[in-house]
């Protein structure tokens, strides 16, 4: 095991090809979060799903990734980075395999949940062994996580892609299976190429952890599940409510514990707090937005699966290429907090163009690619100082704490924004009236775009007044 000065004393000469690896593995994380989405009709029929219950292929990953997360980085910092992103992809690969074999829902939705514990433990790990393979050079950290964030933002839109070309030529099975021989490859080459990392000593706070999950598993699934049982009903209100009271155990835990989970004092690291609310807030509006996109061109201008992933691609190559390209340029002239502040108020400008200009006779040329490209720039320009600000003050032996709270932050964010988006979309569909059904769609859409916007505009505010900038560069 390397110590802190050895891994800093020089600079690791396998850390561009280690690099590439951790980035199939982001690519893997988030590209599971969409791959489905395209193919959850025929896993439906295939599967005897109700309509209410064929959201749980999708809320099943997204709980168990955000709710375990925290433990993915705690474990991170405890066993060493290298063992824990190893045993995350040995589990995401075997519980791909089940769910891409699935003979019934339960089973799929198993196969889902486990993916999600594996994804837990791989993200926060990644995102430690990128930080602490380039940390001591800040041009090539900048470099680094422009590709990290590219391969995350092209995670998602090439998994509706991806997903639209599976199911239309191979079947609804392959967006699982797809994983199993990318996953075994990973596992074949980790070991020769990435540092085993830093461990620390310390016991593992299995209480804290349990809170901690429980909190936010019950936190999540009252959100995700409110647009379909109610925000008055009372499954909601006590589901949130009990969220809330484990929350609060977990923080008397955390204040009182002589070795917590997250000790609370991290949070006074500068700008921490206020990073990964950024982070949150980033992908409360990004998330939306290309979700409710996806819907807008399959429901709305009545494009197929495929059609659809095809109009992503641009957003796609524009992210991949402005993050790996040009942002580590950018942060390194104008610093950290003007590159965030642009970006969340250039993406909240993109969604309320989207608000303004998607008729349902809509124009991809006229009105979808120019304020998706405009979206993928706010993405690029926020996406990385964000992620910089929610871990610059942390110390290198609470790194993988800190990447598990970015980590948390972002999925959090998605799951909770996403799931209060699907609600206004819903509710103005459903009181718009008698009248064609992509009209009444397509308001809901448009309210939803709109305050998705009002979230990234909030995020930048936030950003200006609070991120103080001589931390970070």
């Amino acid at each position: 095991m390397q110590t802190r000065d050895q891994i800093q004393a020089q600079a690791d000469p396998r850390r561009w090809s280690a690099l590439a690896l951790l980035c199939v593995a982001n690519f893997m994380v988030i590209m599971d979060t969409s791959i489905i989405g395209v193919a959850l009709p025929a896993i439906k029929d295939a599967l005897g799903y109700s309509q209410d219950s064929l959201q749980w292929v999708f809320n099943a990953y997204v709980i168990f990734f955000g709710g375990l997360l925290l433990l993915g980085g705690r474990l991170s910092d405890l066993f060493g980075q290298r063992t824990i992103f190893l045993w995350g992809f040995a589990i995401l690969t075997a519980s791909s395999l089940l769910a891409g074999l699935a003979w019934n829902d339960a089973v799929l939705n198993t196969g889902r949940a486990l993916q999600g514990f594996g994804s837990a433990l791989i993200a926060p790990a990644a995102l430690t062994l990128v930080m602490m393979l380039f940390g001591r050079n800040p041009q090539e950290l900048g470099r680094a996580l422009g590709y990290w964030g590219a391969s995350a933002a092209a995670g998602g839109s090439a998994g509706v892609f991806l997903g639209g070309v599976i199911t239309e030529w191979l079947s609804w099975q392959w967006t699982f299976l797809i994983n199993v021989p990318v996953g075994l490859l990973v596992l074949l080459v980790a070991p020769r190429l990435l540092t085993e990392g830093m461990r620390r000593r310390g016991s593992l706070d299995i209480v804290g952890a349990t809170l901690a999950t429980a909190a936010l598993v019950l936190i999540v699934y009252g959100i995700v599940t409110a647009d379909h049982n109610g925000w008055g009903a009372p499954t909601t209100v006590w589901t949130l409510a009990a969220g809330g009271g484990l929350l609060i155990l977990f923080l008397i835990s955390q204040a009182v514990k002589r070795e917590p989970l997250v000790p609370l004092g991290i949070f006074r690291a500068p700008n921490l707090a206020v990073g990964n609310l950024s982070l949150m807030l980033l992908a409360g509006a990004w998330i939306p937005l290309w979700y409710f996109l996806n819907l807008y061109l399959q429901q709305v201008l009545n494009y197929s699966a495929f059609g659809g992933g095809v109009a992503l691609l641009p957003m796609t190559l524009l992210i991949a290429v402005f993050m790996i390209f040009i942002m580590g340029k950018w942060i390194g002239k104008l610093g950290v907090k003007p590159n965030l502040v642009l970006g969340l108020l250039v993406l909240s400008g993109s969604l309320f163009l989207f608000y303004g200009y998607t008729p349902v006779q809509g124009n991809f040329l006229l009105n979808v690619l120019p304020a998706s490209l405009l979206g993928a720039l706010g993405m690029s320009l926020a996406y990385i100082p964000a992620t910089m600000t929610a871990m610059s003050g942390a110390k290198p032996e609470e790194a993988g704490l800190a990447s598990g709270l970015a980590s948390t932050s972002y999925q959090i964010g998605s799951a909770i924004s996403l799931a209060v988006m699907v609600a206004i979309a819903a509710s103005a569909t459903s009181s718009y009236g008698a009248g064609e059904a992509s009209i009444a769609l397509n308001h809901g859409f448009q309210l939803a775009f709109f305050w998705s916007g009002i979230v990234a505009l909030a995020g930048a505010l936030i950003a200006l007044v609070f991120i103080r900038t001589p931390n970070i560069r």
